[in-house]
């Protein structure tokens, strides 16, 4: 698993089935006309892209309330493209992501706020398989106290069964006394091999 932190209408017809299909970033050509080429840090190669997109940008007119009405909770692996995958365009959905696609405290916050504040009614949950978060235990935290003097707050939610988690993932959802939508929550293993999500039953 290679993590990444960055940051209309087929959603409605993607989530409906069991498999749909999914591309991914890795498929790019490595070289592609408008390539970046300045030196330098990564950071100043994203600078200069957004220099380009800036100078073609047109102000959407939109507001934050999600078109679709919907929140993805995925995890930050680079090789999910979530928005070319699910049919998604600019303004249609809340996403959400984080190291495993886990539902921790924090991606309830954001849950809660995306559908109290700005609309939202459907949860959408996407694990994958290859999760760097299966070849990790919660031991992690210990060596990180060995080594910066701090055993970190958060637990790594590290797991071995990548259907049970996102059974788990729901639930947490489900059963949050924050949420006010949990009839339409339904989650997903991204295959990284086949581009392919199934839906795995809640039960």
């Amino acid at each position: 698993m290679t993590f990444f932190v960055p940051s209309h209408s087929g959603l409605v017809a993607a989530v409906t089935i069991t498999v749909i299909a999914m591309t991914t970033s890795a498929s790019r050509p490595a070289e592609s006309e408008g390539a970046i080429t300045v030196d330098g840090t990564v950071t100043d190669r994203l600078v200069e892209a957004n220099q380009r997109y800036a100078a073609a940008f047109a102000d959407p007119g939109m507001d934050a309330r999600p078109v679709l009405r919907v929140a993805v909770v995925a995890c930050m692996d680079a090789r999910l493209d979530l928005h070319d995958a699910l049919g998604l365009e600019l303004g249609d959905c809340h996403t959400i992501r984080n190291a495993g696609g886990v539902v921790t405290d924090d991606v309830i916050r954001s849950l809660t706020i995306s559908q109290r504040a700005l609309g939202t009614r459907s949860v959408v949950l996407i694990h994958h398989t290859g999760c760097g978060l299966e070849s990790i235990t919660e031991e992690f935290r210990h060596e990180l106290e060995m080594e910066v003097g701090q055993r970190p707050a958060w637990a790594v939610e590290a797991f071995r069964d990548v259907d049970q988690d996102v059974r788990q993932s729901m639930q947490r959802v489900r059963t949050s006394p924050f949420m006010l939508h949990t009839e339409d929550v339904r989650g997903f293993v991204f295959d990284v091999t086949t581009g392919l999500l199934r839906e795995i039953d809640p039960a």
